[in-house]
């Protein structure tokens, strides 16, 4: 995924910072609705969730040629499966079961995975047999943990499930809007949510925004658990009302989320048909075109979106396509004319995030560190914030405040990147058992996207950029060879360019990481992948150009990383 993907939780104009001390609530369906064996099965605590759009998304799927009849057809399908799977999830968490297994050697194991399509890969390189014995214990549990925390926690879908009789559906919505969920206590948001659906199972926008909410809560906590349930309440609100475009909406931020990137322009393009002015819509299929790689599309999109719905979802992405191009001042422009704008906390924590990291990504990290330290005044628990500010403390050389901060950000928000970075800071210290440390963060690597696949996430962008250096190098060939077929993007360019290198092809990596950096992207990884590529085939005065361009801009750039690319220009001199 690329970094806006994984980093930044971008928020839509309902977008509301989680509130972590607040549980969730139970929601069960009312009698009037539901049969005696679905009411017995309904209920499950919620936690907090907020509703956005999410990052990157696929090719065109043909604009006209799915109907809103079409739509409803297939959300009525979806729905029997997702009822189906979280109906079965909602009887495992009863009976105190987790969905997911782990296995000692952090690799997570489900039988959705394999129904899905197979095995996940395994990536991530394992110890000696003789020393994975001894660990094998101390890894499971860490490896457990990680799958404790994305599904003991799960928000099972607390709502109604359609019984024998189907009552009419309400001419129009009158629930809760989905600026509820922006109004600062997120959790009494959701909680009144389920209250009124409880009592209005007809609701369309109720289970609209639930959706949405869900979809959010899974991309920013890195728990891809909650899909099914998002997908199941946005299917019931496009059942109950069939091309309700917010629903459509929050399909495509569902698809994006899982990297299905066509469906995510699918289903963005189909919403704007029935609203043009639909932010969220709107924004949704910027994202696609920009994960695409179709850079001219995106930005015609992101002037479209910025002449119908300017704010503060449209001023990032309107920034984001320019910093892609290397218009660093103009991103920078926008990001902060969007700061202008923001009022509420989650508006103001992306915002000041996204200045944080186009400042880190140009080495100016005093600047990046003051942009985080806005981000945390306005919200002490955002993790884009926590982990940029732990980057950025690592370039500084202050590796003790990066570990703690990284080790903080990590145990609850397990994604790849942030796990990655951990055991590179543990690697660079060197101290008496951080190559232990380091390794188990890189398999509970695998354990992420053992989860992912098991959820209806591709994770082959994560699994290359993660094999490439720390694991098996086949493997991170494979998945950046399924990430390129799928879409062309500068991300997945230097993805395959770096796992043939890794594996000893640098003849065909050198176009790739080329292609990386030829949009003008001010990359410092981008441009130290391209310096030993060039370097590897005999461009000497290339390699030395590209490894000192990567360190004059962003000399912190990776732990290990930045050593590396000091250390060849040394030797190149």
């Amino acid at each position: 995924m690329s970094p806006r993907t994984n980093d930044n939780a971008t928020p839509d104009a309902d977008r509301a910072t989680p509130d972590e001390k607040i549980a969730g609530a139970d929601v069960t369906e009312s009698a009037v609705d539901a049969t005696p064996d679905e009411g017995a099965r309904a209920a499950a605590p919620a936690e907090e969730a907020t509703s956005g759009t999410a990052t990157g998304t696929r090719g065109a799927a043909a604009d006209g040629a799915v109907t809103d009849e079409a739509v409803a057809d297939e959300a009525v399908a979806d729905e029997a499966v997702a009822d189906e799977a979280v109906a079965d999830e909602t009887v495992a968490d009863e009976a105190g079961e987790s969905p997911v297994d782990v296995d000692e050697a952090g690799a997570s194991k489900s039988t959705a995975a394999r129904d899905a399509g197979g095995e996940p890969e395994t990536s991530v390189r394992r110890l000696p047999r003789s020393q994975r014995r001894w660990r094998a214990a101390q890894l499971g549990f860490c490896a457990a943990a990680l799958a404790v925390a994305m599904t003991a926690g799960a928000v099972v879908l607390g709502a109604l499930r359609d019984g024998a009789t189907t009552p009419a559906v309400a001419a129009v919505s009158n629930g809760v809007s989905p600026q509820l969920l922006a109004s600062g206590d997120l959790d009494a948001s959701i909680l009144a949510l389920q209250a009124h659906l409880r009592t209005q199972p007809k609701d369309f926008g109720g289970w609209a925004t639930l959706g949405l909410a869900y979809v959010e809560q899974a991309r920013t906590k890195g728990d891809p658990s909650r899909y099914p349930q998002a997908q199941e309440a946005l299917n019931r609100s496009l059942k109950l009302r069939p091309g309700y475009d917010p629903a459509l909406a929050g399909r495509a931020a569902l698809a994006a989320a899982r990297h299905d990137f066509a469906g995510a322009l699918k289903y963005a393009d189909l919403a704007l048909k029935q609203n043009p002015y639909s932010e969220r819509a709107l924004s949704s299929r910027t994202d696609a075109l920009v994960e695409l790689g179709r850079y001219d599309e995106a930005s015609k999109a992101a002037d479209l979106a910025d002449s119908r719905r300017p704010g503060v979802p449209v001023f990032t992405r309107y920034a984001y396509v320019h910093e892609l191009r290397g218009d660093v001042k103009t991103a920078q422009r926008v990001l902060k004319q969007a700061l202008d704008t923001a009022t509420s906390r989650g508006d103001i924590s992306y915002v000041t995030s996204a200045l944080g990291q186009l400042a880190w990504n140009q080495g100016d990290y005093h600047s990046a560190l003051s942009y985080y330290a806005r981000a945390l005044a306005a919200d002490d628990n955002y993790l884009p914030a926590l982990e940029g500010r732990a980057r950025t403390q690592a370039a500084l050389g202050d590796r003790a405040a990066a570990i703690k901060g990284m080790e903080l950000v990590v145990q609850r928000y397990p994604l790849p990147q942030p796990l990655v970075e951990l055991g590179e800071l543990y690697e660079a210290r060197g101290a008496a058992g951080d190559e232990r440390k380091a390794h188990d963060q890189y398999k509970l690597v695998n354990a992420w996207i053992a989860l992912a696949h098991a959820y209806g996430v591709n994770a082959d962008l994560d699994t290359a950029l993660a094999a490439a250096d720390h694991g098996d190098h086949k493997a991170a060939l494979t998945a950046a060879r399924a990430e390129w077929a799928r879409r062309h993007t500068v991300h997945t360019a230097d993805a395959l360019g770096w796992a043939l290198h890794v594996s000893g092809r640098d003849a065909e990596a050198l176009p790739y990481a080329r292609q990386a950096t030829a949009t003008g992207y001010r990359n410092a990884s981008f441009l130290y992948h391209l310096g030993i590529i060039e370097r590897a085939n005999g461009h000497a005065d290339k390699g030395r150009s590209a490894l000192k361009a990567a360190l004059d801009l962003n000399p912190g750039f990776s732990p290990l990383g930045a050593r590396e690319a000091r250390k060849a220009l040394g030797a190149s001199k």
